[in-house]
């Protein structure tokens, strides 16, 4: 079975492709690479070589000559692009907090410019894939992962999946931190979970093992919840208030002040440290000679990129360091390689995904994607009925959910009402006025236009 990667040059492509080398299963027979960055993809594909080296049945790796041949045969695609590179993820960042609003890739007004800009260029994908690989699985890595994948869905339906390794982080460390079992939390038999929301905005309501429900000690044991980064960030007192454990992604809403304050002075964001850090990364990389040198070089780069993340919500929430567990790698690609086993075994896998809601939440529209715990099979995901939510969630859901949708629209038919609609509805901008102004930076700026990246 082809596996076709768009974003090829990405640089977090060599962790699936190593999951691929460790899957017992033999389930890809070739991975194709596709990047409108030839440099990049080159440097990837020889720290893909280097991983294959010394394996008895490394598998192969070719570089697509386009997006057509990329997606003709593929069995699986997994969408992992970036419009407008790293440059176009700096503006997201710096216009909303020149207006004092959070800057963030996903959230807040970041997060729709970005939308603005993918959006289209998703459907494009979405397009040649059900002219050229209709019968093909589409895994949606690309952020924001619920709208883009939302925006696919349009044409794909449920054959487009959207996966995100924030959940399967959150329920492995709040297991980890209730002492549960590791064999046992693995095993549907004995474990589950509820988990509900948009992607970057979720809960997790209950885990359950062995008819157990190990949530509530969690939760009152303040020593515990110390030891994994959800409880440090959000803190005993909140979370107990909460009654249950946010996504990591909810300290933007719950601590906007804090979080708003760490970074609006900050001498560089998030975008502009990866734009170095990977800037350099391939430059030095084209230089090293030899795949050890190469690898070796990614191997360092892939650490620092881990223990950097979400930096600015730490220092918010009081500063720490990662924990050495949260810095091995392997969310996205153990769940995309999950996902696949799932669907060409027909297993009943259970995975948290992104999918159409149908009647999930009734709130919600049946083709609005959330992101929910879903059980996977020949057929694809199903998202499983949840407990319903409570007021306080829906409304922080249903509000976001306008924001995603009015975006997708405006990128449809580039309609400026519905831009400034999805900015100014948006709970992190404060003013239809300071939404206006950053709609009209992000057009003179070529923020919210689909420049190249990676596709």
């Amino acid at each position: 079975m082809r596996l076709t990667i768009l974003g090829g040059g990405g640089f977090r492509v060599p962790l699936v492709y190593r999951a691929l080398l460790d899957d017992p299963r033999r389930t890809v027979s070739e991975v194709v690479l596709h990047d409108i960055d030839p440099r990049r993809v080159a440097v990837i594909a020889e720290v893909l070589a280097r991983l294959g080296q010394g394996h008895p049945e490394p598998v192969p790796v070719r570089v697509a000559d386009g997006l057509d041949d990329a997606l003709a045969g593929a069995g699986f695609v997994f969408s992992a692009i970036r419009v407008g590179g790293t440059a176009g993820r700096i503006r997201d960042e710096r216009i909303p907090l020149s207006e004092g609003v959070l800057g963030q890739e996903t959230v807040g007004a970041g997060g729709v410019l970005y939308g603005l800009r993918t959006v289209p260029v998703a459907l494009h994908i979405a397009e040649r894939t059900a002219a050229l690989a209709p019968d093909a699985w589409v895994i949606n890595f690309t952020n924001p992962a619920g709208m883009v994948t939302e925006a696919m869905s349009q044409v794909l339906g449920d054959r487009v999946i959207g996966i995100c390794d924030s959940p399967v982080g959150l329920v492995r460390r709040a297991a980890r931190a209730a002492g549960a079992d590791p064999a046992a939390v693995a095993d549907p038999a004995r474990a589950g979970y509820d988990y509900v929301g948009l992607n970057h905005l979720g809960w997790l309501r209950s885990l359950t093992v062995d008819g157990t429900d190990l949530l509530p000690g969690l939760l009152a044991d303040d020593a515990a919840l110390g030891s994994f980064e959800e409880g440090r960030l959000f803190g005993a007192e909140w979370l107990r208030t909460l009654g249950a454990l946010p996504n990591e992604y909810l300290h933007y809403y719950y601590f906007r002040r804090e979080t708003l304050g760490s970074v609006r002075d900050t001498r560089e964001t998030r975008g502009e440290f990866l734009d170095q850090q990977q800037g350099g990364f391939f430059a030095r990389a084209a230089a090293a000679g030899g795949p050890d040198a190469v690898y070796a070089l990614w191997e360092r780069t892939r650490l620092e990129r881990e223990e950097t993340y979400m930096a600015h919500s730490r220092e918010a929430g009081g500063g720490w360091q990662r924990d050495s567990h949260d810095l091995e790698g392997g969310g996205y690609d153990r769940v995309a390689l999950a996902l696949m086993h799932g669907i060409l075994g027909d297993s009943r896998t259970r995975l948290i995904l992104n999918v159409r809601n149908g009647t999930t939440v009734p709130q919600l529209a049946p083709d609005a994607i959330v992101e929910t715990v879903c059980e996977v099979s020949a057929r694809g995901a199903r998202p499983l009925p949840c407990a319903p939510l409570r007021e306080d969630q829906l409304g922080l859901m249903l509000q976001i959910k306008a924001v995603e949708r009015a975006t997708v629209e405006a990128a449809l038919f580039k309609d400026r009402t519905a831009a400034l609609r999805a900015l100014a509805l948006h709970p992190l901008v404060d003013s239809p006025t300071v939404a206006a102004r950053i709609l009209e930076r992000a057009a003179e700026e070529g923020a919210a236009t689909g420049e190249p990246g990676e596709a």
